[in-house]
């Protein structure tokens, strides 16, 4: 992940608050100064907290959980649709439907009523409706898509939630403290940072501003994902390098047959080695029984002639 600069985020108009009299007296360590009214937020913290929410996010996508966005500001509403679609997480953009994350089975519910209509287009059973019945079908479909089409995919409950001004989609945030789900979002100087877990000081109501953190928390979310496909793919090698080691084990025994018969060879040669001293033995003790008897013979004629 390229680091933000700090000329990157005043080009954007991310240091812009709202008026001083406007303020949430929490904001105030993340306010840099006063100018015509208006609050100046400190962009070097901008930048810290940017980066520690794009670590965090990152682990969450690297473990493989899903990140639920929320923002139904007419500003942001296409920039989240778009950059969030890209990385395949739910997000809400149209209404926040009250009970979506503390009444989820209701959700879940609403969900497999769409599915249920796309099965009967798809079965044959559709054709047997009559006219009213398919208008009626047909406007129900388009409504549950509207709310819940972008989470129809999001099986469980998220494992974070990233909002988009909080004054605005308090429901939201409220729900997701109530079930303990690390929160995420761009706080304004309007707003209390103390309810968020991972807070990102910054202007919530400029499109530049707001693409410009979106592109950052996707990027990071992009990146987890990726480290987690070569994990994947590693563990598999890992698998397959397992399987080749244990086959060539099984097969070690059959190989080594040949060379105990290699080995046994020389001991077979051996005795003909340690034969041949003994042969010559036997030679020079013929040799000199054969001299004893030649030499006999000459004694006893000579004592004859005595």
């Amino acid at each position: 992940m390229s680091k933000l600069k700090f000329e990157t985020l005043l080009e954007a108009g991310v240091h812009f608050g709202h008026l001083k009299r406007k303020w949430n007296p929490a904001m105030a360590p993340y306010i840099f100064e006063e100018k015509k009214g208006i609050h100046i937020i400190d962009l070097n913290k901008t930048i810290v907290h940017i980066e520690q929410a794009a670590a965090a996010m990152k682990q969450i996508a690297k473990s493989g959980k899903k990140i639920l966005f929320v923002a139904t500001k007419k500003q942001a509403k296409e920039i989240v649709a778009q950059r969030v679609a890209k990385v395949n997480m739910p997000y809400v953009t149209e209404r926040w439907s009250g009970g979506m994350l503390t009444n989820f089975q209701t959700t879940r519910k609403s969900i497999r009523k769409m599915t249920v209509i796309d099965k009967m287009k798809s079965d044959g059973s559709w054709d047997t409706l009559n006219k009213r019945e398919k208008l009626f079908k047909s406007r129900q479909r388009d409504k549950l898509e509207k709310t819940f089409g972008s989470i129809a995919d999001m099986t469980r409950q998220p494992a974070a939630i990233f909002i988009v001004d909080i004054l605005k989609e308090h429901i939201a945030l409220a729900e997701a403290r109530r079930l303990n789900i690390p929160t995420f979002a761009i706080v304004d100087t309007n707003s209390n940072p103390k309810m968020v877990d991972f807070p990102i000081p910054a202007n919530d109501d400029a499109t530049k501003s707001i693409a410009l953190i979106l592109d950052v928390i996707c990027q990071a979310i992009q990146d987890g994902l990726e480290d987690r496909k070569n994990l994947k793919n590693d563990s598999n090698e890992d698998s397959e390098d397992q399987d080749v080691a244990v086959a060539a084990v099984e097969t070690a025994p059959v190989a080594a047959e040949p060379v105990k018969e290699t080995v046994e060879e020389p001991v077979a040669e051996a005795p003909a080695t340690e034969a041949e001293p003994v042969a010559e033995v036997a030679e020079e003790a013929s040799e000199e029984t054969t001299e004893e008897a030649s030499e006999e013979p000459a004694e006893e004629g000579s004592s004859t002639e005595a």
